[in-house]
C-alpha cells in the first residue's frame, strides 16, 4: 500500500469539491474570494481531510457525506493559517513555498479572507445534506469547540503569551494539544460523524480521538525537528524560526533523536487505538509515514 497515492487520491477529490465551494458570481467581492482560493487552494497534502475521508472509510461511511466536512475542516484549518502568517501574529512572509497572503493581498483583505474562510467552513459542516439534521449540529458544534478558544485559538493564545520565554513540558504539551491537535482531532471526529456515529462518547469515536491525538502530536514534533534540522526549500518556508522568536519547542526539553524516539512512542500508542479494526492499514501507514516526512 502507498500511501502518497492514497492522500494524492484524497486530496484531488478535496480539491474538486472545494474548488466548488469557493467560486462567486459576485465581482463586488471577486477580490476576497480571489484570497480565499489563494489559501485554500495552495497545495499541501490535505492531511486534515484525508483524516475526515479516511475515518469515514474506516466505519463503512460513504465518500459524499464525508466531503462537505472534509471541505469545512480544511477551511478552517487555511483560515488559521492566514492569521497565523499575520504581521501581528507570525509575520511569516513564506507559505508553501509561495509569499503568504497578507504580502499578496495586503493585511486588511487576509484577514477578511481568513474571517470568511473559517465562517464559510462552519456554513458547510451545518449544511452537509447527507446526515440528519441533529447529526450536522453535534458535527458543527464539535468544530466550532475545537476551533475555537477551547481548541485551536487557545493554542495559538498560549502560543504568544510564551514567546521569549520558557514554558514548561506540560504548558508546551497543552499548547500544541490545542493549537494543532485540535483540527487534527475534529478531522477523526468529522469522520466518525459521516459514518453515521452520532455521538463523541461512542467507543469508535473515542478511539478516532486517541488517534488523532497522537498523531497530532507527532506531527508537531515533527515539523519542531524540520524547523532546526529540515530543507528550506523542501518546505516551502524559512526554517530556524522558532528560535528567531523565542518559541518553546520540543527540542528545548530532548535532542533531535530523543524527539525523534517521542515521537515514534506517541506514534504507535496512537495506531493501537484503531488496530482492532478491519481496514486501519491506511490510516496505520498513514501515521507512520508523518514520522518519516521531509516537508
Amino acid at each position: 500500500m502507498e500511501i502518497e497515492k492514497i492522500l494524492s487520491k484524497d486530496a484531488a477529490l478535496v480539491n474538486d469539491a472545494l474548488a466548488d465551494c469557493l467560486k462567486t458570481t459576485d465581482e463586488r467581492t471577486a477580490l476576497l474570494y480571489e484570497a480565499m482560493r489563494y489559501s485554500a487552494m495552495s497545495g499541501g497534502k490535505r492531511i486534515r481531510p484525508f483524516l475526515v475521508l479516511e475515518f469515514c472509510r474506516l466505519f463503512g461511511g460513504e465518500m459524499r457525506t464525508a466531503l462537505p466536512f472534509a471541505c469545512a475542516i480544511e477551511c478552517v484549518h487555511a483560515s488559521s493559517l492566514i492569521h497565523d502568517d499575520m504581521p501581528c501574529m507570525d509575520d511569516d512572509t513564506l507559505r508553501r513555498g509561495k509569499p503568504t497572503n497578507h504580502v499578496v493581498y495586503g493585511e486588511d483583505i487576509a484577514l477578511l479572507a481568513g474571517d470568511a474562510l473559517i465562517t464559510r467552513g462552519y456554513e458547510l459542516a451545518a449544511r452537509n445534506p447527507y446526515l440528519p439534521p441533529e447529526t450536522t449540529l453535534a458535527a458543527t458544534a464539535m468544530l466550532l469547540r475545537e476551533a475555537g478558544a477551547e481548541g485551536m485559538m487557545g493554542g495559538q493564545q498560549i502560543d504568544l503569551v510564551c514567546e521569549k520565554k520558557k514554558a514548561d513540558f506540560d504548558t508546551l504539551l497543552a499548547m500544541h494539544a490545542k493549537k494543532t491537535g485540535a483540527l487534527i482531532r475534529a478531522s477523526a471526529q468529522l469522520g466518525c460523524y459521516a459514518a453515521g456515529i452520532a455521538s463523541e462518547t461512542d467507543p469508535r469515536a473515542q478511539d478516532a480521538a486517541t488517534y488523532a491525538e497522537g498523531v497530532g502530536l507527532a506531527f508537531q514534533i515533527e515539523d519542531d525537528i524540520l524547523d532546526a534540522v529540515g530543507d528550506a526549500a523542501l518546505l516551502g518556508k524559512k526554517t530556524h524560526m522558532d528560535d528567531a522568536r523565542g518559541k518553546t519547542t520540543f527540542l528545548g526539553f530532548m535532542s533531535v533523536e530523543e524527539a525523534h524516539d517521542y515521537a515514534r512512542q506517541v506514534t504507535e500508542k496512537a495506531v493501537s487505538a484503531i488496530k482492532k479494526y478491519d481496514g486501519h492499514e491506511v490510516l496505520t501507514e498513514f501515521a507512520l509515514y508523518l514520522l518519516d516526512r521531509k516537508k
